[in-house]
């Protein structure tokens, strides 16, 4: 140490600078070779007098200190709260199943639609943690962010910088370094590590994690990227996105090129042209699950050419090229201690099995959902059963079946009760539907619900807006339905528990602001309409334009929407003739809560004309797309017909409409001749 110090102190800055600038390509690479190849060079000692003499160059020379110097992972000075990022493009979900008929139907369809008797598939570990987006431009990384909804994540590079297998600068020639890349992994914390991190809390006093997914989400969420880097945090990288310089070809190679980049990739992951060694390869993995040092819960499969993929486009949340095989649900047995009745924002009674607490997979589970009385009944279900419970997707717990031999006669059957257990209002049970509903639209567990869900991320995405907030505005009679959020004052929120007068300022604020961004896809999902979801909303908004056209819309015109069954055209067309939802949405709108999207008048550049747009647009989303369409005196429909003039199509188009097009001959617009149009 005293000899790396009086070496240090004879450099001069140009010297220091060529100096300090060696030690971090050598310190990087012996990161690589220890964290990536398994593989390490030199000893952590001599590692460490390396590091060492950098920290001493940086102190002497502070202009000299970079961000990705390797001495930074300690962690940058704490924030007041983590910003948001927005996605290049969606980082989009996987379609998940259990079983290896629906494994080989998708291996059958993807052929099909590709026209070939076989489709190439990589195969990889689907890991249990926090999924992440790294940015790096000309090697070196500038920003870090969480999946979050999809589209928006929170950013996190202070925190991702002190994970010692995030490489700060990469791996290989500068002169080949793609100027720009986006790529995709998932942050863990290794079950050992998880253990000895959960003793020291407990010894600490401090608060423990009910397992490892958790554990990485709560240490990459931290204010204070210190606290981070105290943490046991890894990675394994998945994905180079579309949007990245020097793409590869395959899925394949995209793995092969992050390892060769300094990016760590899983051991684990395979590439197989027969389904038959697909099934094989996932068996073998299953078999080991318990024996690998981090938490997996199923297999990612994706076809591997990433042209494909182009041509299979995506669902309204996943892709079709790819998909989460998951493993068989880890099981229990307990007892039901206990069956009450929960209320939802529709006003659903459902029935929660109090449970004798077990641990499943790391979770104390404490409650399970029966879903419905005819359930209930099916299973035989009774207060002071045993019972096996599972962990479908290994997170929602769910009553497999009833170990009836263990029954003593002391068990007792359970029915739903004919009384709202919240506001003691009727309950009854509809013609032909599986649920019971209380009938009182004012009963505070559904306006509760109804609040929550008009908030919530794919809603307005009411910033602040929690569960305990909406308990105490409903309990004290603050709020009694959405639109009375527009309505909150300052001064009435900071009588509430924990809501000092910065929250109560911010959270008014986030509904104003909410009110006048909202898009009409987003307020009628937020509208909680029976069977309505993100992707209804989307072709319900595209097919009507505007709130006020949906609501008088008739059961047949409805039925006409693309998507839209006899089931869901009901409901709709029912809730729109219910008095007190008019009313609500009389006090939105007069609260200015009326995103319309009107038509332009004739002689707009697109009069007439029916457009559908489909994948992913760069300069704008589709929600956005559609508005100018419709500003420009044009239909946006959401299904391709022989009256269809135009399709626009952006990255990873939808497959069925391409073919529609192609079938009906459709002109297909690219993004640049759609913007040149407007």
């Amino acid at each position: 140490m005293l000899e790396a110090e009086t070496e240090v102190n004879r450099m001069d800055r140009e010297q220091a600078r060529r100096r300090a600038e060696n030690l971090r390509e050598q310190l990087e690479h012996h990161n690589y070779r220890y964290y990536v190849l398994d593989d390490p060079l030199i000893t952590d000692a001599e590692y460490d007098e390396l590091k060492q003499e950098l920290s001493l160059i940086e102190k002497r020379f502070p202009d000299l200190l970079t961000p990705d110097s390797p001495t930074q992972r300690v962690g940058a000075p704490p924030v007041e709260e983590l910003g948001t990022v927005q996605h290049e493009l969606p980082m989009l979900s996987l379609l998940g199943v259990q079983e290896e008929e629906a494994f080989r139907h998708f291996y059958q369809t993807c052929c099909r639609e590709l026209g070939r008797s076989e489709v190439a598939l990589t195969c990889e570990p689907k890991f249990d943690g926090l999924s992440v987006e790294l940015i790096y431009e000309n090697g070196r990384l500038v920003q870090a962010s969480t999946r979050g909804d999809g589209t928006t994540g929170e950013e996190i590079t202070a925190n991702v910088r002190t994970i010692r297998e995030v490489p700060l600068r990469l791996q290989g020639d500068r002169s080949q370094m793609p100027a720009h890349l986006n790529v995709r992994g998932e942050v863990y914390m290794p079950i050992p590590e998880f253990n000895a991190f959960n003793r020291k809390q407990e010894e600490k006093g401090e608060k423990t994690f009910a397992n490892p997914r958790n554990a990485a989400a709560g240490s990459l969420r931290q204010l204070d990227s210190s606290i981070t880097a105290a943490r046991p945090l890894r990675i394994f990288f998945w994905e180079i996105a579309p949007s990245s310089d020097r793409r590869p070809a395959t899925q394949w190679e995209c793995l092969q090129r992050l390892r060769e980049l300094g990016l760590k990739t899983n051991p684990y992951s395979e590439r197989f042209c027969s389904p038959d060694k697909v099934v094989e390869w996932f068996n073998d993995i299953a078999a080991r699950r318990d024996e690998l040092p981090y938490e997996i819960d199923g297999c990612v499969i994706k076809v591997d050419r990433l042209a494909d993929h182009e041509v299979l486009g995506t669902r309204a949340a996943n892709p079709r090229w790819a998909l989460a095989w998951k493993f068989p649900p880890r099981r229990k047995t307990t007892t039901i201690r206990d069956i009450q009745a929960q209320v939802g924002r529709t006003g659903a009674l459902t029935p929660v099995a109090t449970l004798e607490p077990v641990n499943i997979g790391g979770v104390q589970v404490t409650h399970a959902s029966l879903h419905n009385q005819d359930e209930v009944d099916r299973k035989d279900v009774r207060i002071g059963d045993a019972v096996v419970v599972e962990r479908a997707g290994d997170v929602i717990p769910h009553v497999a079946y009833v170990v009836k031999e263990k029954r003593t006669g002391k068990e007792q059957p359970y029915r739903l009760p004919g009384v709202c257990p919240v506001c003691g209002g009727a309950a009854g049970r509809p013609e032909e539907q599986a649920l019971v509903f209380c009938m009182n639209a004012s009963c505070p567990a559904q306006v509760k619900q109804s609040i929550l869900h008009f908030g919530s991320k794919h809603g307005l995405d009411i910033d602040g807006l929690g569960e305990k907030l909406v308990e105490q505005l409903v309990d004290r009679e603050l709020v009694r339905d959405p639109a009375d959020l527009f309505d909150l004052k300052v001064e009435k929120l900071c009588q509430l528990e924990r809501m000092a007068n910065k929250s109560a300022r911010n959270l008014v604020h986030a509904v104003e602001k909410a009110g006048q961004r909202v898009t009409l896809p987003r307020l009628i999902y937020a509208l909680g309409i029976a069977h309505v979801g993100r992707a209804t909303a989307d072709v319900l908004a595209s097919s009507f334009g505007s709130l006020d056209a949906l609501s008088e819309a008739g059961v047949e015109e409805l039925r006409d929407v693309e998507g839209v069954g006899d089931k869901m055209a009901n409901a709709i067309w029912t809730w729109f003739r219910d008095e007190h939802n008019r009313m609500l949405l009389r006090k939105l709108k007069d609260r200015g809560v009326d995103p319309k999207m009107e038509t332009a008048e004739t002689g707009g550049r697109l009069s007439g004309m029916t457009i559908v747009v489909t994948g992913t647009l760069e300069s704008m989303s589709r929600e956005e797309a559609q508005e100018a369409i419709r500003r420009e005196g044009g239909k946006a429909s959401g299904s391709v017909s022989g009256k269809t003039d135009y399709v626009v199509a952006g990255a990873s188009p939808g497959a069925s409409k391409m073919n529609a097009a192609q079938q009906h001959g459709v002109k297909v617009l690219n993004e640049q001749q759609f913007l040149e149009i407007l």
